[in-house]
């Protein structure tokens, strides 16, 4: 449907309903102290109520039938939505999944394809979706380094839609639900985490961009033998036998960035 005319709907469907910042600030400080996943579903539902929708999902973007135990899950989609959902492997490459993986931001659903190419057979999903009453919706992503991508959605029934409105209000609440979900399901890793020294660090980043240790010597005005002790601590706090293997675990936890080894 054209942004115009779904702007137009959501006016006739919601009328004067406008989702409170002062309301979603008190969620997102209430799933602050969350001690059960009941009371975390107990704010999602106000949520829902306050955004006029019916449904609300947070998840990590895994495949569920494969790996339950490396994601985090709650929903109250319906079961055969969601039965369908795991069975067809769709954790990963579900549309509204994709889309959110590229971006920092939160999103409506009837505008994702403006940021993320469509692929044969989104088409089939987002018609089964609307058979499981699931019409329109928003996401929120959420990107922690050492997790898997995961976001907050909510979504509404035939005849409703997002609103930016609803947006800003998820916007404010998604980070913190998500958080006391991952608190909750243990999911948590401990902060133990190798720690590199600036130097290593360093090295790793030349190294990355593929330099050997004499021309991260020169670079850096060190002895190249020096260049490689540092490599060499750091993979042995990564447990890492290669430079290959040590730059993708210190991207995976957050050391580095890919715009740091791509900067070089």
């Amino acid at each position: 449907m054209p942004g115009k005319q779904v702007r137009e709907c959501c006016r006739r469907c919601h009328g004067s309903f406008m989702p409170t910042l002062d309301a979603a600030l008190r969620l997102a400080a209430e799933s602050l102290k969350v001690a059960n996943e009941d009371a975390l579903i107990d704010i999602l539902d106000e949520a829902c109520s306050r955004l006029g929708c019916s449904w609300f999902a947070l998840s990590h973007h895994v495949d569920f039938l494969a790996a339950p135990e490396k994601g985090l899950r709650v929903h109250n989609y319906p079961e055969d939505w969601a039965r369908w959902f795991d069975e067809q492997r769709l954790g990963v490459r579900d549309p509204v999944h994709r889309a959110s993986a590229r971006r920092a931001a939160g999103f409506l659903w009837h505008e994702m394809h403006h940021f993320s190419r469509p692929r044969p057979g989104d088409g089939a999903i987002l018609k089964r979706a609307r058979r499981h009453g699931i019409h329109d919706g928003l996401t929120v992503p959420t990107h922690i380094p050492g997790d898997a991508h995961g976001s907050v959605s909510f979504a509404w029934q035939k005849g409703h839609y997002a609103t930016p409105e609803a947006l800003m209000f998820a916007q404010v609440i998604g980070a913190f639900v998500f958080e006391a979900a991952r608190q909750l399901s243990g999911l948590v890793p401990a902060n133990d985490q190798p720690r590199l020294t600036d130097r290593q660090i360093e090295c790793l980043l030349w190294a990355a961009r593929g330099k050997s240790d004499s021309v991260i010597a020169q670079i850096m005005d060190l002895q190249t033998d020096t260049v490689s002790e540092h490599l060499r601590n750091a993979r042995a706090k990564y447990s890492a036998r290669s430079r290959v293997s040590l730059a993708i675990r210190a991207l995976f936890d957050g050391t580095i960035c890919f715009s740091d080894v791509a900067g070089g």
